[in-house]
């Protein structure tokens, strides 16, 4: 199946979000359609942190007979966003991402989805949608993500922050008044955010000299210093920011992310890396206790958080046929 990302916006004239503001929004998504598709199922791949549309992993051999949806979620400067909206909310919740996609997947005369499949973030916003729309979606696929993001996650991402909002050409926030483009906080940051990217087991058996062919794991930092330098800092900070909010008990009158996930009736495949840094299969192992439809699949990997994300090719494949098994019970 030919992956043509044509990437196209659906705008809604009036979007109210979670923290209070009412105003337009623009939803960036690209359709990939199957040339195999006689049951017309279709299946919603949402981006995730540091993704944009054109690079997410979309699975198109294994979603043959769907047509696919790859949304960027509010945020992402793709879709509306601080760098792209005047006066976007500093504060971003997951139910405004799921709520405008919904939107999109309305617009586009989409009765049901099949299958919502995200990884990292993305896992989050499967997640979300199982909560929201569990008479709509009728399989979601979380790929190293959580119900609730856990206090360790939180902690790892205030460093990146940190190293962004303190640089001196962040300008503290006013980097944009003065012209500048904050060179020395985008690296920080992404020097900062790369070490939690792979495993300890993946620096100990020097998979950054096996796999990307650097000399040291210096020399492996510095090619990935300028990986956010297309990024807007107040879309990565926003989007962070959401990214700790993460947590299902919203839906629950007591607060808990555990009573959210009793109530789920989706059918749920939940596939974390084992040994992600961000997003612990512990964790997981823990949520599927709670889910009716529950499935866990541990990636066995060395690669962290990336595996999931299409970091190599021996996880993937293992990724695509547990997703295909997934889809056809």
């Amino acid at each position: 199946m030919p992956d043509m990302r044509v990437i196209q916006h659906f705008h809604v004239p009036s979007f109210t979000f979670t923290a209070g503001p009412t105003m337009p929004i623009d939803v960036a998504y690209s359709v990939i359609e199957s040339t195999s598709n006689p049951n017309g199922k279709t299946a919603l791949v949402p981006t995730c942190y540091g993704g944009r549309i054109k690079d997410t992993l979309a699975f198109p051999e294994t979603l043959a007979s769907h047509r696919i949806i790859v949304v960027a979620m509010l945020g992402n400067g793709e879709s509306s966003s601080p760098s792209n909206t005047k006066d976007f909310p500093a504060s971003l919740d997951y139910r405004d991402v799921v709520k405008s996609q919904q939107l999109l997947c309305r617009s586009l005369d989409i009765e049901s989805l099949d299958a919502v499949i995200g990884f990292s973030m993305g896992g989050q916003q499967a997640y979300y949608w199982a909560a929201m729309y569990e008479d709509y979606v009728h399989n979601a696929v979380v790929i190293c993500g959580s119900a609730k993001t856990s206090g360790h996650n939180y902690a790892f991402l205030e460093g990146p922050k940190a190293a962004l909002t303190n640089s001196i050409d962040y300008a503290d926030g006013g980097y944009r008044e003065k012209g500048i483009k904050p060179v020395r906080g985008l690296t920080a940051f992404s020097r900062a955010y790369r070490a939690w990217l792979h495993s300890a087991d993946w620096y100990r058996e020097e998979q950054w000299k096996k796999a990307d062919g650097h000399g040291s794991v210096a020399e492996n930092i510095d090619a990935g210093q300028d990986s956010f330098m297309a990024w807007d800092p107040e879309d990565l900070l926003v989007l962070a920011r959401m990214w700790q909010a993460a947590d299902l008990g919203v839906f629950s009158n007591d607060g808990k992310y555990e009573t959210t996930l009793e109530k789920i009736k989706t059918k749920m495949l939940i596939m974390p890396a084992r040994t992600d840094q961000y997003f612990r299969y512990e964790d997981n192992e823990i949520e599927v206790k709670y889910l009716e439809h529950g499935k866990l699949a541990i990636i066995p990997t060395v690669w962290g958080h990336v595996a999931g994300g299409g970091g190599n090719d021996k996880d993937t494949k293992w990724m695509e046929e547990q997703i295909s098994e997934f889809l056809r019970g």
